[in-house]
């Protein structure tokens, strides 16, 4: 292929994937206006347009949606590629784009890439917190972390963190005043904090299990947050009951800050994974996070 028309298709990918001729631009280090002509130029050497534009968006034409979706994988191909190449010189190097959830990301996400950025300084990391269902392969993302029953079946999901459990807990000046449950249906009569999570669309129904029965509980409240630590704090101010992950309480438990019910009712299930495409070709750089990650660790030891 020609030069000027692989420039033409890099410009419209970088506008088409942002949404946007500023950070389009920006990524491809022209001017706005620069890739607004190119663009229209490649519009009209095909006859077609592939996007609409207004003063404050752009979006794809059908065209458009069909070009990014059969050109774009190739260029990624391509990169991927040309990644791999240049990482084969003595030292690991080259940079990772990551997403996770705000938990994931602090407590095993960073804690990996720092430790790997002091054996192996030349790798750059990218960690953008996001508590949705990114898709890595639409956003360019080299991979992900999702609890286990999150990842899609056409990943390659890899265990980084143990086995997890959910926690209902309350303050005890709570429970001063309100009995203990001692079942899941007991909840109706206590103040539950909700919380609002983008993996589910909405307020999280709280999810139980005992002897093969499974329950799923839609609380009720007058509090709700997106937040799970707005939730652990307000839970301590003896507000209500919430119900989190057991690690993002298990310190407050163990201080008696807030006490535990209904463990019984709470089984553990699978935990964080790593994700990406099968299809995703292994950089020595990104191949060292993966090992960095692996749960158990079972890391095979590398020279530099």
């Amino acid at each position: 292929m020609a030069r000027e028309p692989t420039s033409d298709l890099l410009a419209f990918l970088a506008v088409a994937r942002a949404r946007s001729f500023t950070r389009g631009a920006a990524t491809l280090g022209v001017s706005p206006s620069a890739a607004s002509h190119t663009i229209r130029g490649l519009e009209e050497r095909l006859g077609l347009q592939l996007l609409t534009r207004t003063t404050r968006s752009v979006s794809l034409t059908d065209a458009g949606e069909r070009l990014l979706q059969t050109v774009g994988p190739h260029f990624d191909g391509i990169e991927d590629a040309l990644a791999a190449v240049t990482a084969l010189r003595e030292k690991p190097a080259g940079a990772l784009r990551l997403v996770a959830g705000e938990h994931a990301a602090e407590s095993i996400l960073w804690p990996a890439v720092q430790r790997l950025r002091r054996d192996y300084p030349d790798i750059a990391a990218e960690i953008d917190v996001d508590n949705g269902m990114t898709d890595i392969v639409a956003e360019r993302y080299h991979a992900g972390v999702r609890l286990g029953e999150h990842v899609d079946k056409d990943m390659i999901a890899v265990p980084i963190s143990p086995e997890m459990r959910m926690a209902l807990v309350g303050a005890p000046s709570y429970f001063a005043q309100r009995p203990m449950p001692r079942s899941p249906q007991d909840l109706t009569n206590h103040a539950c904090i909700n919380l609002r999570l983008q993996t589910y669309g909405g307020f999280y129904a709280w999810e139980f299990e005992r002897g093969g029965r499974e329950l799923k509980v839609r609380v009720q409240g007058p509090l709700a947050f997106n937040a799970p630590h707005l939730a652990i704090k307000t839970a301590i101010s003896g507000a209500g009951l919430a119900f989190l992950l057991e690690d993002h309480v298990r310190e407050d438990i163990a201080e008696g800050r807030l006490v535990r019910a209904l463990a019984d009712w709470c089984p553990p299930f699978a935990g964080y994974h790593l994700y990406y495409p099968s299809s995703r070709q292994l950089s020595p750089a990104f191949a060292l996070l993966v090992d960095a990650l692996r749960y158990p660790a079972k890391r095979a030891k590398r020279t530099r």
